[in-house]
């Protein structure tokens, strides 16, 4: 187990930092495209470092998925959860949600629905990829 918390701040640590980059680029976005776009220092603080926190989080939950003697399902709810809660934590923090129950409710049901597109589309890719590869053993 020690490994995996060693994996996990390691890879938070290498790709926390795109978070924050990320999003200055939105900000840059917004503010070319939005008469009168500003954010205070403290707005803007805050966004860093909870984006800094989001990305850490994102990169190193990636490690629930390679413990072995974790299930596919353990393994895929604790990674659902932690990215889910990172989030929406973020996004309410930021008021980029706002805290009223119908507008989290909704987001869950997108986020959800988006994650399990994405994880049965590389699960998909990942069984054509080792089918190709043991019909070229």
């Amino acid at each position: 187990m020690r490994k995996y918390v060693k994996d996990f701040l390691m890879r938070g640590m290498i790709f926390g930092g795109l978070g924050p980059i990320i999003l200055g680029i939105i900000y840059l976005f917004i503010s070319l495209s939005v008469n009168d776009f500003t954010v205070t220092g403290k707005e803007a603080f805050l966004a860093i470092l909870s984006v800094y926190i989001l990305a850490f989080i994102q990169a190193g939950a990636s490690v629930f998925n390679q413990i072995e003697s974790w299930s596919v399902a353990k393994s895929t709810v604790i990674h659902l959860s932690v990215i889910y809660f990172d989030y929406v934590l973020c996004y309410l923090i930021n008021t980029w949600l706002p805290f009223e129950w119908i507008a989290v409710l909704i987001f869950t049901g997108v986020f959800v629905l988006t994650y399990f597109v994405i994880w049965i589309t590389v699960v998909l890719i990942l069984k054509k990829t080792s089918k190709s590869l043991n019909e070229k053993l």
